[in-house]
């Protein structure tokens, strides 16, 4: 903001200095001009008057050349006097023959010989005189009529205008300085409220609480937002709280009313009929979903309100744990549990973000992995290329150095799902129609909340064998000098002895 102000000053600022100091400079200009012509007129009257006189009394041979060098001397320029045939009568230059047979036809001379004072001017783009020629023409006598033509130097009135305009341009860099300093102190003066609200909004999203703002600075406009983000703080830390505490006491007041459901449940097995023993099952079954479903969503609340920072996570070693907890349930089913794919090194998320997200995944591929088929884990990394490594990919150097991010596979050999039931697998509470029974549809959501909040995404897509993958990307940990290059790809290694 306060580089616009500071901007949006200077333009102001320059544009009535524009307005202001170019017309100022072109009248000083063409004021210049005026003097100079006027000046040199008026000397070649002078001349003109001295020779009608000497003309009149004979004595034009003697004393003309000495009038013409004279004023050449004193002017610093030039000095011509003609009779009425266009015969040179004095100069103060030298002439070549050529010249002197041509003075009659010169176009100051010719008109001067007319009878008619003429002033040959040609001026720079910035208004100063180039060069300047008066003519004057001679009376003397009824009919005699000579002509007088002075050429005046410009250097020094060039210089003055060039002069003027130098200072005129520092006077309007001296006056965009001034302004450019005294607006930046009040650009800082007027965004220091702003600064301060967005400092404090900084503080809101990140820490979910900020002091309150002071609402006595700025204009009216400010006043009234800072008061308005004052109440919408205060409101927001409100809920936040109320949401903190619902996530706390839930796990309790929920947790225990559902477990004494299921212990009162099994109790009547053996007290309750046999054709009524289906009725139980499915009472029980119900339990055990309803209290997935409080633990999801609990899971959901937590990470809403948590303000924990990513931190770095070994994904190798988080697999391979994860891969050894879920093998002897795998077992269980007849399926088999591989892990495979690169070594993964380290990532950011958040503290037990990957453990949740593959126990989620794997929960989900196990209950659609029909008996015998295969799921398996497989983190593989992703460097992205250059302009370079992409026109030559055989050129590409070895590089030790970590990927922009890594992705984790988990792949099963189910019936997959279409490309609508993809998009919308991420919505809290929505299975698929053919879903096996037991599920939440609060697995997939948790599994997106958690790689966004880690910095990472996720997407589903058609696993090679028909079934699902679900990709999970999470940011990798540059490689650190002196620790190796990631490692070539792992073995594949199976649940079931002799499996390959």
């Amino acid at each position: 903001m306060t580089r616009r102000l500071l901007l949006s000053y200077l333009t102001l600022a320059a544009l009535v200095l524009v307005c202001l100091e170019i017309p100022l400079g072109f009248v000083y200009s063409r004021g210049e001009r005026e003097r100079v012509i006027n000046a040199a007129k008026d000397e070649a009257e002078s001349v003109s008057a001295f020779a009608s006189l000497s003309i009149s009394a004979g004595r034009a041979a003697q004393d003309l050349p000495e009038r013409a060098a004279h004023c050449a001397e004193r002017i610093g320029g030039k000095v011509l006097i003609v009779d009425e045939n266009g015969s040179l009568l004095a100069t103060s230059h030298p002439l070549t023959g050529s010249e002197e047979s041509e003075l009659a036809s010169w176009p100051g001379i010719a008109a001067a010989l007319r009878g008619t004072a003429t002033a040959d001017v040609r001026t720079s783009t910035i208004g100063g005189v180039q060069y300047l020629a008066v003519a004057t023409p001679v009376r003397h006598g009824v009919e005699g009529q000579g002509a007088v033509r002075i050429t005046v130097p410009t250097r020094m009135v060039s210089e003055r205008v060039h002069h003027v305009w130098l200072l005129l341009a520092l006077g309007g860099l001296a006056a965009l300085t001034a302004v450019a300093a005294l607006g930046f102190v009040i650009a800082r003066w007027t965004g220091r409220p702003i600064r301060e609200l967005e400092h404090a909004t900084h503080e809101l999203a990140v820490g979910g609480s900020v002091a309150p703002v002071a609402i006595t600075k700025g204009p009216p406009e400010v006043r009234s937002l800072a008061a308005t983000f004052n109440r919408t703080a205060a409101r927001l830390e409100h809920l936040l709280a109320s949401q903190r505490a619902f996530a706390g006491e839930a796990s309790h007041q929920l947790k225990t009313p559902l477990a004494a459901l299921r212990l009162r449940l099994e109790n009547l097995e053996n007290d309750i009929a046999l054709n009524a023993r289906g009725s139980l099952t499915a009472a029980l079954t119900e339990t055990d979903r309803l209290a997935r479903m409080v633990e999801g969503l609990l899971a959901m609340a937590r990470l809403d309100e948590s303000a924990a920072e990513r931190e770095t996570v070994d994904l190798g070693r988080v697999c391979a744990e994860r891969h050894r907890a879920w093998t002897p349930l795998f077992e269980q089913h007849g399926v088999w549990l591989a892990l495979a794919g690169d070594y993964a090194g380290e990532v950011l998320a958040l503290p037990g973000a990957v453990e949740q997200i593959l126990d989620n995944l794997l929960s989900n591929a196990l209950r659609v992995a029909p008996p015998g088929s295969t799921v398996s884990i497989d983190p593989r990394h992703h460097t992205p290329r250059t302009p370079y490594e992409r026109r030559f990919p055989h050129r590409q150097p070895h590089r030790a150095v970590g990927p922009a991010w890594v992705e984790l596979h988990v792949m099963d050999e189910g019936p997959g799902m279409t490309e609508e039931q993809r998009r919308r697998a991420f919505d809290r509470f929505w299975r698929a129609p053919d879903a096996p029974k037991g599920g939440t549809g609060l697995g997939l959501a948790l599994v997106q909340r958690l790689a966004h909040a880690s910095g990472g995404e996720v997407n589903l897509r058609q696993a090679p064998r028909g079934g699902l993958d679900a990709v999970v990307r999470l940011p990798a940990v540059p490689a650190r000098p002196g620790v190796p290059a990631p490692r070539p790809a792992r073995p594949l290694q199976s649940t079931a002895p002799g499996r390959r």
